[in-house]
């Protein structure tokens, strides 16, 4: 209205409430009445100078400004570093550069200057994360030495300093050429092997993590690993592939003369067996893989630490497809192939027909005018088999096989396991230089020094050279199947390393499989396909050892879809315990047991909490199984019921019968004729029958709990105190 404002109230505001209304941040405060504060102590003393006038401002300042006017008015500007403003009434803080404040006297209790270095803080940290675009290397700036270990996936800002370089020196080069790129964008492999090109670096681009593993290989000395002059003969290593029951193991079993293969489940040779044989007086190692496609991973191992692969084709079965995988692994790992022809006595052999297929897989047969070396055989006469070994010689010493025997030892872990007797064990083949009682290995995420070594023949040795297969005692824990074992300088070394590539695996693991939710039944998944839900079946997977369960993992992801996914809630080795019964039944999930069993414990708890366990000795029927709930076709189900248990006390040896168990029946009642298995910390060893049954010295039909008997087995002789005997019979289980 052009009228002029009058004057506020004197006095702080009032709000309608009553109460005083607090300045805004910055603005002329009103001095508190005057003696408000004691005096003389802390922020309530007289600040120094002649005391200002009440309610009005101090004096000019120097350098002009606007003048000192009517209470509640500025002063003077601040020039940095001026004298302080004459004190108000009743007191204030001491004045301090810069003179006074407005409002004539100190700030009343509980006021506050907004701060103002917010927004300078935050304007800095936004300028911090903006690439410096302009910092370019001088012309000429030194390159890094040697071969730089770069993981792919980084950005320039990440790339650049690696070879002493700025994001703008490579952002700038990338423009150049034609690449539109910023300093945060990933670079590809050949943007960052370009860069390194032009300013004359090395660089050696590895998968994320890998550069970790190639700091801690770089604590081990291999200075010594192809020192020519020590390098000395070594005995071939000598893999056998093949299609199930096509007679690899019968083979390995007639080269050896030791009975192996009575007690396979199905012909299945269920994990990688490694042996040594003295032939005309020069050392073999021989690796027995499975023959069936599930084992894929377990066979490429085998495949690469071998030196020839002895390719098992029977006669009256032909090149199936598991020769034709074994074959590409065998070529994938550069070594050659002796066929061998098996099982020519069968009335049905056709040999010239296993050539033309074998000539179809570009393998020509010698006799054809190739270079394959093919001999005909039969394992089970023990025909042939002399020739075959001859020809494995002859192909070794063209090969001409050496490693330092000298040097630390190296090589590679064909299988592992938890022994509750003696902890983990694992099988390994040395590659290179000899392996010592004492020395202190790492082997993956396990590490420690060796207690003991056991070879093929369960004999304890001090030591091991190349080609030479051990079972090692002393790790940490359970390494996988595959895994590198190398001897380290010295224990703090091992442990190190050992230790930093746990983390990363656990690290890994909890990244991992993060599907874990609450799943459904096995015989429940076809009615939530069918209800149009993606059904989650959730896996406790237990084994025997560590390669049957990498391999049966592998096999089971293969049958997922897009509407039934599987989600491994737990995978170990050992038997089935009450730990896994209680996380099953909190996940809802299915318990599998491949080659173990579960106690009676476990058993006992499975019941209370309704949790399923289904256990398989042979891979075809757990796959057959999982697959057929999800086209809900599952055949019936029989279960396994335990009608007795015994513990093995004591082992007799009688003579012309062999070892009787001396056995205290713990539960049920132990009946001769039916069926029996022998359990060792968990895992199945034997299945079979029983042969006798006894009461002190007499025949009896059956024994119940709580009486001790003597127990003959069929064809089972490796008894030991604290061996498990059950007895079961199968059961058809009606479905609801």
């Amino acid at each position: 209205s052009g009228r002029p404002v009058p004057p506020p109230p004197p006095g702080r505001p009032m709000s309608a409430s009553g109460r005083p209304v607090p300045p805004p941040p910055g603005g002329p405060r009103t001095a508190p009445p005057p003696g408000s504060r004691p005096s003389g102590a802390g922020y309530g003393g007289p600040r120094t100078g002649a005391p200002r006038p009440a309610g009005a401002f101090g004096g000019p300042r120097p350098g002009g400004g606007r003048p000192g006017g009517a209470p509640g008015a500025f002063g003077g500007p601040r020039p940095g570093g001026g004298p302080g403003g004459p004190g108000g009434p009743g007191g204030g803080r001491p004045g301090g550069p810069g003179g006074g404040r407005p409002g004539g006297g100190a700030r009343p209790s509980g006021g506050r200057r907004a701060p103002r270095s917010g927004g300078r803080r935050r304007r800095r940290g936004e300028e911090e994360l903006q690439p410096s675009m302009q910092s370019y290397s001088a012309t000429g700036a030194p390159v890094p030495e040697g071969t730089v270990v770069v993981e792919r996936g980084v950005s320039a800002q990440e790339f650049a300093p690696r070879l002493n370089r700025t994001a703008a020196d490579v952002v700038l080069f990338l423009m150049k050429n034609g690449e539109m790129v910023t300093a945060t964008m990933t670079l590809t492999d050949e943007q960052m092997e370009l860069f390194a090109l032009e300013i004359g670096a090395e660089i050696l681009l590895v998968e994320p993590g890998q550069q970790e593993e190639l700091e801690l290989q770089a604590l081990f000395d291999d200075s010594d690993d192809d020192d020519e002059a020590a390098q000395a003969a070594r005995p071939p290593v000598i893999t056998v592939m093949g299609h199930v029951d096509h007679g690899k193991t019968t083979l390995l079993d007639k080269i050896r003369n030791a009975n192996v293969v009575s007690g396979e489940a199905g012909g299945i040779t269920q994990h990688i067996g490694a042996y040594q044989v003295d032939q005309n007086g020069k050392k073999v190692t021989f690796i027995d893989t499975p023959g069936h496609a599930a084992f894929t991973q377990m066979r490429a191992r085998g495949a690469q630490v071998t030196d020839i692969v002895v390719l098992m084709v029977a006669a009256d079965d032909g090149v199936m497809p598991q020769t034709i995988e074994a074959i590409s692994h065998a070529r994938a790992a550069g070594v050659p192939m002796v066929v061998a022809i098996n099982k020519i006595d069968k009335e049905n052999a056709d040999v010239q027909r296993v050539l033309a297929q074998l000539a179809e897989q570009e393998l020509v047969p010698e006799s054809w005018g190739g270079d394959t070396i093919c001999v005909e055989m039969s394992a089970q006469q023990n025909l042939g088999v002399d020739d075959l070994i001859e020809q494995l010689t002859l192909v070794a010493e063209v090969e001409e096989l050496t490693a330092n025997p000298t040097g630390r030892a190296k090589g590679v872990v064909l299988e592992a396991n938890l022994d509750t007797g003696r902890g983990p064990v694992a099988t390994i083949l040395v590659d290179k230089g000899t392996l010592k009682v004492g020395d202190p290995i790492v082997a993956g995420g396990a590490w420690g020094r060796v207690r003991a070594m056991i070879d093929d023949k369960g004999k304890q040795i001090k030591e091991a050279g190349p080609s030479t297969p051990v079972q090692v005692l002393g790790l940490s824990s359970v390494p996988n199947a595959g895994d590198e074992f190398r001897v380290a300088p010295d224990e703090k070394t091992a442990r190190t390393v050992g230790e930093a590539r746990e983390q990363r695996l656990r690290a890994k693991a909890q990244r991992g499989d993060a599907r874990v939710q609450r799943g459904v039944k096995l015989e429940d998944v076809f009615s939530q396909i069918q209800a149009g839900e993606v059904a989650t079946l959730n896996l406790v997977l237990k084994a025997d050892v560590q390669g049957s369960l990498e391999a049966v993992t592998e096999s089971l992801k293969r049958l997922e879809r897009d509407e039934v996914k599987l989600a491994f809630v737990h995978r170990a080795v050992g038997g089935v315990t009450e730990n896994d019964i209680t996380l099953a039944a909190a996940t809802n999930a299915t318990i599998i047991g491949f080659n173990v069993r579960p106690d009676r414990k476990a058993r006992d708890l499975a019941e209370a909490e309704h949790v399923e366990i289904r256990t398989y000795e042979i891979i075809y029927k757990l796959l057959e199984d999982i697959e057929s709930a999800m086209v809900g076709m599952l055949a019936p189900e029989f279960e396994e019921v335990v009608t007795g248990e015994a513990e093995v006390r004591e082992v007799f040896r009688v003579p012309k019968i062999g070892a009787i168990a001396g056995c205290y029946v713990r539960s049920g009642q132990i009946t001769r004729g039916t069926k029996v298995r022998f359990l060792r910390e968990g895992v199945i060893i034997w299945k079979g029958a029983i042969t006798s049954l006894r009461r002190f010295k007499d025949d009896v039909r059956e024994v119940r709990e709580g009486f001790e008997c003597g127990i003959g087995l069929s064809d089972f002789q490796d008894l030991k105190q604290g061996d498990l005997i059950e007895t079961f019979e199968e059961k058809l289980v009606v479905r609801t």
